[in-house]
């Protein structure tokens, strides 16, 4: 049963302005310790691919946060939410913490898309409630 849906688009032109403004700090607040390290390697590389990685994972923690129908209030938390990659590079939620205590509890499960062009991330969540 679907429990809730959320999707969001986000302007990576934002996401630029705000890293210009506040440098790293802005990823840290963003970005889960597992995140931080796939950012780093990627915005050394190639700073724009960085910029892009850091956009997609806001824009699919906010979908994530409308589909749970709590929005970024607790135990939603930007880092307890981790944008990770199975081997085949399909997008994943990994849960942390509270977030991960609260979504288990109630029996859910929660599948992710993302997508990234030149000026914009887009991500789409679909949060299911599993059979008790």
């Amino acid at each position: 049963m679907i429990h809730g849906i959320g999707t969001d688009i986000c302007d990576i032109r934002r996401i630029r302005a705000s890293f210009e403004r506040h440098g790293e700090r802005f990823a840290l607040k963003i970005l889960s310790e597992g995140e931080l390290v796939v950012w780093r390697r990627r915005s050394a590389r190639w700073p724009e691919r960085g910029l892009r990685y850091l956009a997609t994972r806001f824009s699919a923690k906010e979908a994530f946060s409308k589909a749970i129908g709590l929005g970024m209030r607790m135990p939603m938390h930007w880092r307890l939410c981790e944008i990770a990659n199975r081997p085949s590079g399909e997008p994943v939620i990994v849960l942390h913490g509270g977030l991960k205590d609260w979504f288990e509890a109630r029996g859910l499960t929660a599948h992710i898309s993302v997508t990234d062009e030149s000026e914009y991330a887009a991500s789409f969540c679909v949060v299911e409630q599993l059979p008790r």
